[in-house]
């Protein structure tokens, strides 16, 4: 795989705090890649370094095969960090034009394109102060398109969006690498859609890579468990003792396959009702949970860039 960003020995210091501590990551070109890690894992500290925005305290890193601040590698580069905030006297369409002349796109930007690909053509000409939070990212993605780079940076791109908006933004982010051939870095907290529509995460805490790998590995390596959508719940869990937890209206059985057809007609045997039973694979959830010690620390720490 062609690496179009390469970190060794990334740190990052704020006095005695290490937001980076050590970091070595590949970013294969192609795909969507999701950087994922609870408050403070060093994710947005990243983006900046990689952006030219900050510099490392040691470590090196290579973005687009040239060193961080190159002007050739960043003229290819594209991003959205955090919630983008534009003069509000301007229209959205007036935002973009003003950007690409900046950019040094100008009439080759493709600005009407770019607003309806991003679900913004009806509010095109409407001034950006009256704009939500999620029309703003819609913006902003567009912002950091127009450009046509080979690669962008989106932090938390689904903020603020209802449901068909986050719907919307999955099949574009999908399209840009499937049919543009970009390849999108995502950091996103809604981990179920970045288990939709990343093919390979990586996860940081405290600063350093605990895990990477290809979605469908990971999950696949997480365990198969027989999902158990049945009646009443709590004698199904009396049942399974220690391999059973709840899961909306049903059960997980943490057992082997092998197991499944015993604990069905110990379950029947019981007087429980199943409607349904199917085996899955572990959620990128789960793994997150355990791989950074969120579960059992109890911190309540919100899973988003950071």
């Amino acid at each position: 795989m062609t690496a179009v960003i390469e970190t060794r020995d990334l740190t990052k210091t704020y006095g005695t705090v290490r937001a980076l501590d050590g970091l070595s990551l590949s970013i294969p070109r192609g795909g969507v890649y999701g950087i994922l890690g609870p408050n403070g894992a060093g994710k947005s500290t990243l983006f900046r370094i990689l952006l030219g925005l900050i510099r490392p305290s040691d470590g090196t890193a290579t973005v687009m095969g040239g060193a961080i601040g190159d002007i050739a590698a960043m003229r290819r580069m594209g991003s959205m960090i955090e919630t983008p905030r534009y003069p509000p006297y301007m229209s959205a369409r007036q935002v973009l034009e003003w950007l690409a002349l900046s950019h040094g796109v100008g009439a080759t930007a493709g600005i009407p394109a770019w607003l309806e690909r991003v679900g913004l053509t009806e509010a095109a000409d409407r001034r950006v102060r009256g704009f939500s939070v999620g029309m703003l990212q819609r913006l902003g993605v567009a912002a950091a398109l127009m450009s046509r780079p080979d690669l962008v940076i989106l932090d938390e791109p689904t903020s603020g969006m209802d449901p068909p908006g986050i719907q919307e933004m999955r099949a574009l982010i999908r399209s840009l690498a499937d049919d543009d051939g970009v390849t999108v870095i995502l950091a996103s907290h809604q981990l179920l859609e970045v288990q939709k529509i990343c093919d390979r995460v990586a996860i940081l805490n405290r600063g350093k890579l605990i895990l990477e790998g290809a979605v469908s590995e990971l999950t696949a390596a997480g365990g198969e468990r027989l999902r158990l959508t049945l009646s009443p719940v709590e004698a199904a869990l009396a049942v399974l003792g220690e391999r059973g937890s709840r899961d909306d209206d049903g059960v997980m059985a943490a057992i082997a396959r092998d197991e499944a057809p015993a604990l069905i007609r110990a379950l029947v045997q019981q007087g429980i009702d199943i409607s349904e039973a199917r085996w899955v694979g572990a959620d990128l959830e789960s793994i997150f949970m355990t791989e950074t010690g969120a579960a059992e620390a109890g911190r309540g720490e919100q899973i988003h860039a950071g």
